[in-house]
């Protein structure tokens, strides 16, 4: 027998807002994918909230530890969503792949569904303008050693074309033979030089230019439709400066940014231990300053999963944009229901 919890639908979350009365606060309920999505989207969401209306973010499931995208956007949960219930997710390639998959159906063209627009929160983790910081936050050394953003840009402009390719792959059903693991093999930093970041992208463009060679051969039937894909990925906002935000997330963070962040982190501590030592007046006062230093630097990991840094990135504030509009449907559609009230 299913619970009352289980019926829970968008019409009877309507229902019970309307019990509360005219000038009771709106409850909209927010299903997302995973326990890391909880803290994202209540934060993406907060500041959308007003006296009027608040959000409540939930797990797709009370009867079962099932999670995914699969498991915010299942059929039951799909038909019971609207104004009132609606689901926020990664958008993965769903996005890119406009309708190709019943996913990415309802991932585009659902308007209850909300998704990142980047391929998962992790892009936005490592959104390039915040990584600076996030080095402060760890090290408490604002000695700006390399420049985040440029390198990215330069990064993300070295493998869009073989990213174009990855989508290709996915659109036209060949992904096998070229998958999102294979271009991870293929675009991971497998050495960071802080002082010739120049030289870790030629050995990349190489690489690059080598698998795309292979892969030109092995499609030949891509000829026509590459160029047209390519623009249509423009007109969808990726573009080569950014193509790191729309990669496979954990693949960006653990094989670029993460390798970046770590040796920015390692010479930015050796500086403040270095200034410590060179400035103690004696042996117990440099160990002193050295445990606090310690003690109050932090885990770059951690800092990278738990920053809001990306709050400026422009799909973030997008898909703030979305939910904004919602949120004045929801109150026309009130402002209608009270007005046949106001006028008995």
């Amino acid at each position: 027998m299913k619970t009352l919890r289980q019926n829970l639908n968008n019409a009877y979350i309507r229902a019970m807002n309307k019990l509360g009365g005219k000038h009771a606060r709106r409850r909209i309920v927010v299903y997302v994918e995973s326990y890391d999505d909880v803290n994202f989207w209540r934060q993406l969401l907060a500041p959308l909230e007003t006296e009027r209306t608040c959000f409540e973010v939930l797990l797709p499931s009370h009867t079962t530890l099932c999670k995914g995208k699969k498991t915010a956007l299942a059929n039951e949960l799909g038909e019971r969503l609207g104004q009132y219930m609606i689901a926020c997710v990664d958008a993965d390639y769903d996005y890119l792949l406009q309708g190709a998959t019943p996913t990415s159906a309802a991932v585009c063209s659902n308007p209850y569904v909300f998704h990142t627009y980047a391929y998962a929160i992790e892009n936005l983790q490592c959104y390039a303008p915040a990584l600076h910081n996030l080095c402060v936050m760890t090290t408490l050394n604002d000695h700006r050693i390399f420049d985040f953003e440029a390198f990215l840009a330069a990064y993300s402009e070295v493998v869009w074309p073989l990213f174009v390719w990855n989508i290709w792959c996915y659109r036209y059903d060949c992904y096998k033979q070229f998958s999102m693991l294979d271009l991870y093999h293929v675009v991971q930093l497998q050495q960071v030089n802080l002082y010739h970041p120049e030289q870790t992208l030629e050995h990349l463009r190489h690489v690059v230019n080598a698998k795309m060679s292979r892969l030109q051969r092995a499609f030949p039937q891509a000829r026509k439709t590459y160029k047209p894909l390519q623009r249509e990925l423009e007109g969808l906002g990726v573009t080569p400066e950014t193509t790191y935000l729309y990669m496979r997330g954990h693949d960006v963070a653990d094989g670029v940014v993460m390798p970046l962040l770590n040796a920015v982190c390692e010479r930015l501590r050796r500086e403040r231990e270095n200034e410590i030592r060179r400035l103690a007046e004696h042996k117990v006062q440099m160990q002193n300053e050295l445990a606090a230093y310690e003690h109050a630097a932090g885990c770059i990991d951690e800092m990278l999963r738990k920053h809001n840094g990306f709050s400026t990135c422009p799909l973030y504030q997008r898909v703030q944009r979305n939910v904004a509009a919602l949120l004045k449907r929801v109150e026309e559609e009130d402002a209608e229901y009270a007005q046949p009230q106001g006028n008995s």
